[in-house]
């Protein structure tokens, strides 16, 4: 498979400390790649590197283009779509709302068609169209920010942490929904998560992080199948 992003050597902190200390990975087009471990570990750090928001050393090369040195929006407008900790959505304005801000620089006619898209995969948003996203519950909220994302109609998605502080049964939700996009988008995802098992289900490439470093990487499926490594370093 086509690697979709490549990033060598990558070094990144803010003012004078130090985070990531030389990270080598990648996203496979249409793969999901699955950044795992602890906080403090240096994962938000690594997204945010990508997308041009700390200072960096080392080389990010996405479809083959080199990124490094290029402003957030530059970033963006090329195809990587970043959905935050925090979620970031407009809780003033309504999920329509929130939807055609996703879309406000394109000027396509498959705008609404992508809306449709959207309410097929999360049918929650759907039944709150016309809803203040600030009344949405968390998970609600989480899925909508990741709609308004993929609205910009990327080629790479950045997640940080999509089920934190949700409920097991919404975390299971937006999982398949995650599935759902991989298999039927084939848009990459660059995916930071705690929830080892759920990541690993979901991803095809897995790197794990300690301080700054990876210690450990390769195809998900063999890590989680590995006893030794889930007791060592995932926790379950």
């Amino acid at each position: 498979m086509r690697r979709l992003l490549e990033v060598k050597g990558l070094k990144a902190g803010y003012g004078p400390t130090h985070v990531l200390h030389g990270l080598d990975f990648m996203v496979e087009e249409g793969g999901v790649t699955a950044l795992l471990g602890a906080n403090g570990a240096g994962k938000t750090t690594t997204l945010r590197a990508v997308c041009g928001m700390v200072r960096t050393e080392g080389e990010i090369r996405f479809q083959d283009e080199q990124l490094n040195g290029r402003a957030t929006e530059d970033i963006a407008r090329r195809g990587i779509a970043h959905v935050p900790d925090g979620r970031g959505t407009f809780m003033e304005l309504t999920v329509e709302e929130n939807f055609r801000l996703g879309a406000y620089i394109r000027n396509d006619k498959q705008v609404q068609s992508d809306f449709d898209r959207m309410c097929d995969w999360f049918p929650r948003l759907k039944q709150r169209w016309k809803q203040q996203a600030g009344t949405l519950s968390g998970g609600e909220q989480q899925m909508l920010a990741v709609a308004r994302a993929l609205l910009l109609r990327p080629k790479l998605l950045l997640l940080d942490e999509p089920s934190f502080g949700l409920a097991p049964l919404i975390v299971q939700e937006i999982f398949g929904i995650m599935r759902r996009i991989r298999d039927e988008s084939g848009v990459g995802i660059l995916l930071v998560e705690q929830n080892a098992n759920l990541a690993l289900e979901l991803a095809d490439l897995a790197y794990l992080l300690e301080t700054g470093r990876i210690v450990m990487s390769g195809r998900a499926a063999e890590i989680r199948q590995d006893e030794a490594i889930r007791r060592s370093y995932l926790g379950y």
